[in-house]
């Protein structure tokens, strides 16, 4: 594993363990070089999914990219980091195993609404703000008159 800090090509394992989820081994490395310590985490990657976007375009799944929407989306809320894990662990499985290369970005939209859907209602309308584009203070008032509190929020 190459050092993030000087590029050198070789690190040493000094601990492993599994996630919360365990979804995923974390790695904390040293560095053979300059002795910096980091932290990896690796994940089965069941096949490459790729994403059609709305004008046409292809782009592969990035797990990172998901998890930082829905993040966006959850930020200053009262959901622990390991329910975000978890949803985000949950949809890159489903599309993994659904047993299609190529998903639309709808689709993962949808799943992302189903997911925060019931786990906090201010985060899934602030998701559901920009997936469907609300253009306007009237948009936010009509989704939201849809949405039944979660939680006893």
């Amino acid at each position: 594993m190459r050092c993030p800090f000087c590029g050198h090509e070789d690190s040493q394992v000094k601990d492993s363990r599994p996630t919360e989820d365990n979804g995923a081994i974390r790695r904390r490395r040293q560095c053979e070089a300059c002795a910096a310590r980091f932290t990896t985490f690796e994940r089965i990657q069941l096949r490459e999914v790729w994403v059609l976007k709305s004008e046409g375009r292809r782009e592969p799944f990035e797990r990172d990219k998901l998890a930082r929407s829905i993040g966006i989306a959850c930020r200053k809320r009262p959901i622990d980091a390991v329910r975000i894990e978890k949803l985000v662990s949950g949809i890159q499985r489903q599309l993994e195993t659904s047993g299609d290369t190529e998903v639309e970005a709808k689709t993962i939209g949808e799943m992302v609404m189903d997911g925060l859907k019931g786990l906090d209602s201010v985060a899934y309308i602030r998701f559901a703000s920009v997936y469907k584009d609300f253009g306007e203070a009237r948009d936010f008032e009509d989704f939201a008159s849809t949405v039944k509190e979660v939680g006893g929020e």
